[in-house]
Formats: C-alpha cells, sequence, structure tokens
C-alpha cells in the first residue's frame, strides 16, 4: 500500500492522505458473509455511556472472519483482499474447495489466485494457519488464539506481528507488538506471516470530518472546562492541572497509572511490554 497525497487546495487538503489502495483488488463484499451491525453510541446495556466519544458515522455491516481457522486439510484459493470498515487490518475472501467462503484477516503479501491451507499438513508460508507447536521458532505469526479452539484474539490489526521465541513443557513464548513476552499453549492456532496493510499507521486524516464519519466524536481537554465538568477546570486563562500530575475526569491518575488487577493469566506472563 502507498499513501496519496493531495494539492494544498483548503487547509484539510494540505496535510490529508489516503491509501491507494494497491492491495485491494475485490471492492463488492460477500452478501452471505455479512451481518447487520447496529451502533450502541458507547452506551451499556443499562443506556449509560461507558466508552466516551462515540457515536453517528457512517452505516456499516460487519463482516464474518473465520478467526478459528479449523478446515483442515482442504485447500482454498484467494478469491481477493477487500476493504473492511471494522477493522484496521483489510480482509481476504477464501473460496474453498468444497465450495464454502469464508474471511480472513489478509496477510501481507497475499494476491488473488493463491492457495492457502490450515492444519498439520499445511507449508510454513504468509496466511497458512497451524498449531504452535507445528510453527518453527523465530517464524513471525499473526492471529494467535489464547485458548484452544476459540479462535485468534491476538495480533489482528493493521502491520502486526509476533514472534515465535521459544516452545518447552508445553507452551510457546510469543513475543507481541507491545514487547510483552506471554507464554501460549502450543495446542493454539497462530497464521504465518505479517497482517496487511501496513501504512495504514501513516495515514493523515486531515479534517475533523473524516473522524466523524468513523464514529468517533470531539474529545474535548479538561482544562478548557469548568470545575465542576473536570478536575483540570477552572482557573484565569491558561492555567496548569494545578495536580502532581494529569487526571480522568473522575480524578484517576491518566499517566504512569497501573490499571491492570491480579489476574489468573498473570503467570502466563515473562516479561511487561516496554515502557513508552
Amino acid at each position: 500500500m502507498a499513501l496519496k497525497t493531495f494539492r494544498p487546495t483548503s487547509p484539510a487538503r494540505r496535510n490529508m492522505t489516503t491509501l491507494v489502495s494497491e492491495e485491494i483488488t475485490k471492492y463488492s463484499p460477500e452478501k452471505s458473509l455479512l451481518a447487520p451491525l447496529k451502533k450502541h453510541s458507547g452506551r451499556n446495556s443499562y443506556g449509560r455511556i461507558t466508552v466516551r466519544h462515540q457515536g453517528g458515522g457512517n452505516r456499516q455491516k460487519y463482516r464474518i472472519i473465520d478467526f478459528k481457522r479449523n478446515k483442515d486439510g482442504i485447500p482454498a484459493k484467494v478469491v481477493g483482499v477487500e476493504y473492511d470498515p471494522n477493522r484496521t487490518a483489510n480482509i481476504a475472501l477464501l473460496s474453498y474447495a468444497d465450495g464454502e467462503k469464508r474471511y480472513i484477516i489478509a496477510p501481507y503479501g497475499i494476491k488473488p489466485g493463491d492457495v492457502l491451507m490450515s492444519g498439520e499438513t499445511a507449508e510454513i508460508k504468509p496466511g497458512n494457519a497451524l498449531q504452535i507447536k507445528d510453527i518453527p521458532v523465530g517464524t513471525v505469526i499473526h492471529c494467535v488464539e489464547l485458548y484452544p479452539n476459540k479462535g485468534a484474539q491476538l495480533v489482528r490489526s493493521a502491520g502486526g506481528f509476533a514472534q515465535l521465541m521459544a516452545k518447552e513443557n508445553g507452551f510457546a513464548q510469543i513475543r507481541l507488538p507491545s514487547g510483552e513476552v506471554r507464554m501460549v499453549r502450543v495446542e493454539c492456532r497462530a497464521t504465518v506471516g505479517t497482517v496487511g496493510n501496513l501504512d495504514y499507521e501513516n495515514v493523515s486524516y486531515g479534517k475533523a470530518g473524516r473522524i466523524r464519519h468513523m464514529g468517533i466524536k470531539p474529545t474535548v481537554r479538561g482544562s478548557v472546562m469548568n470545575p465542576c465538568d473536570h478536575p483540570h477546570g477552572g482557573g484565569e486563562g491558561k492555567a496548569p492541572v494545578g495536580r502532581p500530575g494529569p487526571v480522568t475526569p473522575w480524578g484517576k491518575p491518566a499517566l504512569g497509572y497501573k490499571t491492570r488487577k491480579k489476574k489468573q493469566s498473570d503467570k502466563y506472563i515473562i516479561s511487561r511490554r516496554k515502557s513508552k
């Protein structure tokens, strides 16, 4: 994928960039793999906003993605690569030899006509899915399962990849994109290669309207609010936050404050993510 820039015909156009869809080869989605997607605007079942700054945006339909990759031993031909409005990565449509069609997260370098496989007989090449016990140490992987047969939960966003570091005592050590090294059972599946759409992180939206189309509402700084609305609010002119460090609207520290509680899965984390 490459970035397209624009002539500065307006202040927004000056800094706007978009992705040139060289990787995308199929523009109409497979209707049998679409599902309705209702908007909740960040509200939970009680109608209370639990995720702020969500709402509006273009109408979308959900693409049903095969995160389990459990059709072992059946070759699948790549029909095309499509855009998915629900995620940063692109998706690839597979047509299996038995006639079934499924979507997967599109790995980097995949193109129409490629044949992919899953299962222990699959080759070690981008797009093939295997159990971690069948993948050589040092291989770059993505779409990693946390629990066997549950479906991929880790490393699914554009440009993401993990690395298989070691295997011992029924567990594999995987270095995740954050730098965290974590143990995962060797019976879990992973897909070989890197997630495609590598240039996604370099896109400059240029104007607020493009963010609104994505269903993201404006974020207002606490320092421009009143004291009753935010701990940073109030004061004459541009006032500092008046605390040792910035806090959330509810008074919790916003920088460097560990929010992870004691979890059962702590024993599977060998080293924490790199501090920024």
